[in-house]
């Protein structure tokens, strides 16, 4: 096994590291075909033979333009086709291309503000060639930023210059996403050993689970990077980070539920492969049923009408397939392999960061050969004739790991008398009370739900830090119109473009309408007066230049009133689109998505649950319970989110992802706890086997959702207010499942049910061992 992981590994691994090469983060291409920006966008394709969008380069003197600085200003813009790509720096890029390589053909107009102390010079960038990766890995649309706001900085001394509009803020969130693999892996790596190490107390065992989830990793960003670059599926940003942390997370998650039952085992077991075979025919249902709950859950992503939504359920599916794989297949070899062969392996596999950042794997060819000698002699081993020159056996295999607390076969398991043991003899002793003040408690936080604003944010607003396309943006605002090169776009019948355009000027907010000529610009700016439209197939397109800031909400909402004003008109067949029309759109296409997907998934786990656990009165409470603390941490969200990190608001798309992660991760916890439990009531009676279970999985599952809380934490470093968002959220919520709902609500109310929450399977009617009192301690270990 571990020598097929080594090819799979080697194989996929190393295309791990060109995956951000692989996204799309064009909006327009994620909306709909129904979408009547997509339309729009389509019928543009008429009007122009290369489709563009635009950046704004943007000087500011605030005392007043020099004639001096017009005259740079002229110059600067006659030869921005001409400019070189170069870094950050002014360095050339070795690609000898120039910014023009990635410009449409129209004419570059400078544009001077009423008030004399700014310049608006508009740059049409090709949708076709901005995506285009260069030899440094950068986006084309990157390059082309960077090398104009490099240029305009060296314009002329004191003139203040920024780069922003669409295209700008787009490079910079390209360059946040493009940076995602090795910033999200390093920490995520990093912060998932440090919790490992505290969990374990060991200077070993921390490292197994952690390299399984690294072939996890590599294997499902080698995979997704294939599917991604064959146009089979569409990744963006968002959804390789939510693939970073996600593998991360569940690998370690699965891997502590197999190593705590494993060491459990090992008490009970002299042969540690008998231990491992038990450990793994008792984890393997809980740990399938909750990958599968998560896939499925993640899966109902594509019903959503957002195509990026729909990239990120399949992406992150593959992730959970490959964290399951590593953990029933990987992880076991790994445990049983002997010491001094392990720490070989973690030698050969040192290079892993620089693999998964593209290095290729040179030692692969020897690596190979000693897993082979190592596999040789392990099976010789188990025969009971270890050859003579395998000196590392001698150190017991299976049990090294858990040095210096090894379990010794026959010795008490310390979790019998644990914190667990206690918790579980209180929930005993007070049920009732404990769920009952648990479930008031969540009601009061669920109730701050109300003031979520969850109705989108724009693209300014779509940072945590400031970066110069968005101080260039509210710059722009104070001299232009803060639509201006951005406009509203109108398409409509040409024998109906007057009226047409007398609706569109009197709807607030709109502070121009123009026709797009043979000779304008995609603006409409550079038309001589009274040029006719351009016509094509009897359509015209009009620009209307909005007052507020494209990206912003009130922009969407002048959309929204520009098209009641445009439909209105009998025979016109006027259709809105433009950059701010698929804002727009996007954020009604998550708020549909949100209202279908949410019950598709509560059905989809509900029936995981009863199947799993052959009952249907207990999977309803579950998910009664999932969905409260869901509510609950929406609640607490929503106070954080206004009253200490002071976002302008959330994306409509954040309550769906909140939701299919938190209650996919939530019913998995609950998995891990009910399917113990079950199979300890068979034995027990269900409320001694209540009491059991929680006593033996409470500190494994803690464990778990402490890891997967501190990975989705992770994208809290990240300058992205809806990853920062997301990540809060479901750390937060994880917690609050783990340590309250699973811990004390469940485990309480269940014990309250009793019997009937096996209903209506055969458990329901085996009678309770009596007297339940004396017996308590009994069911949950010494020390109760």
């Amino acid at each position: 096994m571990l020598i097929v992981w080594f090819g799979m590994f080697g194989g996929l691994g190393s295309l791990a590291g060109k995956l951000s090469q692989a996204q799309k983060n064009d909006n327009a291409s994620f909306l709909p075909t129904s979408a009547e920006s997509t339309e729009v966008n389509t019928l543009e394709a008429k009007f122009s033979e290369s489709q563009s969008f635009p950046a704004f380069i943007l000087f500011v003197r605030p005392s007043g333009l020099t004639a001096a600085d017009k005259q740079q200003i002229t110059t600067f813009t006659a030869g921005i086709p001409s400019e070189p790509l170069t870094d950050e720096n002014g360095k050339p890029l070795a690609d000898g291309k120039t910014v023009g390589d990635f410009l449409t053909n129209e004419s570059i107009v400078a544009v001077p503000s009423t008030d004399g102390r700014a310049v608006l010079i508009p740059v049409s960038i090709s949708t076709k060639t901005s995506g285009e990766i260069l030899e440094n890995g950068q986006t084309a649309l990157v390059a082309s930023v960077q090398t104009m706001r490099y240029a305009a900085q060296h314009v002329a001394p004191g003139l203040k210059s920024y780069v922003t509009g669409p295209g700008g803020i787009l490079a910079d969130l390209f360059k946040v996403f493009g940076s995602l693999d090795t910033t999200l892996f390093a920490i995520t790596g990093a912060v998932v050993a440090l919790i490992l190490i505290l969990v374990y107390r060991s200077p070993l065992l921390w490292f197994i689970p952690l390299l399984s989830a690294v072939f996890a990793l590599s294997v499902a960003s080698g995979i997704v990077y294939l599917l991604a670059k064959n146009n089979v599926l569409t990744l963006n940003g968002q959804s390789q980070g939510i693939l970073t942390v996600l593998v991360f997370g569940a690998a370690t998650d699965y891997a502590l539920l197999l190593v705590a039952r494993y060491r459990e085992e090992l008490h009970k077991q002299a042969d540690h492969f008998q231990a491992i075979r038990k450990a793994w025919r008792g984890v393997v249902e809980p740990i399938v049923a909750s990958a599968g709950t998560v896939c499925l859950g993640l899966l109902c992503l594509l019903f959503s009408q957002l195509n990026s939504n729909k990239s990120t359920g399949p992406v992150a599916a593959i992730g959970i397939v490959c964290a399951l794989a590593a953990t029933l297949t990987l992880l076991p070899a790994l445990l049983v392999l002997p010491s001094v062969a392990f720490f070989l392996l973690a030698f050969l596999v040192g290079l892993v960061p620089l693999l998964v950042l593209g290095v290729p794997f040179l030692l692969g060819p020897w690596a190979l050969l000693l897993l082979v000698a190592f596999a040789y002699a392990g099976i010789s081993r188990r025969r009971g004739s270890a050859p003579a020159w395998a000196f590392w056996m001698r150190w017991p295999a299976g049990r090294w790991a858990f040095w210096p607390r090894v379990p010794r076969y026959g010795a008490e398991d310390e979790k019998l008398s644990g914190l667990y043991a206690r918790i579980a003899g209180m929930i005993g002793r007070h049920a009732r009370v404990t769920w009952v003040a648990v479930t008031l408690i969540l009601l009061v936080a669920a109730f701050f739900v109300t003031t979520l604003k969850a109705n989108g944010i724009s693209q300014s607003d779509a940072f945590t830090s400031r970066p110069d396309s968005v101080i260039g943006q509210q710059i722009l605002a104070q001299h232009f119109p803060a639509g201006a090169g951005n406009p509203a776009v109108i398409v409509a019948r040409a024998d109906h473009a007057q009226a047409v355009v007398s609706a569109a000027k009197r709807v607030p907010g709109v502070v121009g309408v123009v026709p797009l000529t043979a000779t304008s610009g995609s603006s409409g700016a550079g038309a001589a007066p009274n040029t006719p439209p351009k016509v094509v197939d009897g359509l015209v397109q009009l620009n209307a230049t909005l007052a507020d800031p494209a990206d912003s909400l009130a922009a969407q909402n002048t959309v929204k009133a520009l098209r009641s004003a445009v439909h209105a008109i009998s025979g016109a067949d006027a259709k809105v689109g433009g950059f701010t029309a698929i804002n727009y759109d996007t954020q009604q296409a998550s708020k549909r998505d949100r209202n279908v997907i949410i019950p598709i998934v509560l059905a989809v786990i509900l029936l995981i649950l009863m199947l799993l656990l052959r009952a249907v009165v207990g999977p309803v409470l579950l998910v009664l319970t999932v969905v409260l603390s869901f509510a609950a941490t929406l609640g607490v969200c929503a106070l954080f989110f206004n009253h200490i990190f002071h976002f302008a608001g959330a994306d409509s798309s954040f309550p769906l992802f909140a939701f299919v992660f938190l209650v996919a991760f939530g019913v998995d916890y609950n998995i891990f706890l009910m399917t113990r439990v079950r199979e300890e009531s068979k034995a027990l009676g269900t409320r001694r086997g209540i009491l059991r279970g929680l006593t033996v999985t409470g500190g494994v599952i803690t464990s778990a959702g402490i890891v997967l809380a501190a990975t989705f934490s992770v994208l809290g470093t990240l300058p992205l207010v809806f990853l920062a968002e997301l990540g809060f959220a479901v750390a937060f919520g994880v917690l609050l499942d783990t340590l309250v709902v699973r811990t004390l609500l469940v485990p309480a109310l269940t014990y309250d049910v009793g019997r009937p929450v096996w209903w209506p399977s055969r458990l329901a009617r085996v009678a309770e061992p009596s007297p339940l009192k004396d017996s308590l301690s009994a069911a949950v270990g010494p020390g109760s």
